[in-house]
């Protein structure tokens, strides 16, 4: 019986430390899935600028409030605008720039996997006081969101947009 025991938890082994690597690293089909939809999503709310493009600088605020200052952004079409950001909270923020939807599907994931780290061009994670940037190209008329997807933020109202005219 101990034998079997053993042979048994020792097959388990690799599943589990498989299963492990994705949730502590985040680095399985789903974070993969993920980070391919919200590429196929960026085609409609622009690009990663380059900083010799940038036309305008805008910076945006976030605290503890669960609010980013400004919530509302304007800019022109073809516009490469450098997003200087600041936590002025007490907690960590993000930034990430999205369309709803895909901001709110992410949001679940984040629910699940609280500890996951970004590294993507369009978000920027920030601890409290710290500063950073990002710097974007708006290629399109309309409308552009962004919103903190640490849980609970962006369902506290931390969200906002930026109208592309």
């Amino acid at each position: 019986m101990k034998k079997s025991l053993s042979i048994l938890m020792l097959s388990l082994l690799p599943g589990l430390v498989m299963a492990a690597g994705e949730h502590g690293g985040h680095q399985g089909h789903d974070m993969a899935a993920m980070q391919k939809g919200m590429q196929q999503n960026m085609k409609g709310i622009g690009q990663p600028g380059k900083a010799t493009d940038v036309s305008r600088t805008i910076e945006v605020t976030m605290g503890d409030n669960m609010r980013f200052s400004p919530e509302k952004i304007e800019v022109n079409a073809g516009d490469t605008v450098r997003l200087f950001i600041k936590n002025s909270g007490k907690v960590a923020h993000e930034l990430v720039i999205g369309d709803m939807a895909t901001l709110q599907e992410h949001a679940a994931m984040m629910r699940q996997m609280p500890d996951m780290k970004h590294a993507e061009p369009n978000m920027i994670t920030l601890q409290p006081g710290q500063k950073g940037g990002l710097i974007w190209s708006f290629d399109k008329t309309g409308t552009v969101d962004f919103a903190c997807l640490i849980p609970g933020h962006m369902e506290a109202g931390m969200k906002g947009h930026v109208q592309v005219m």
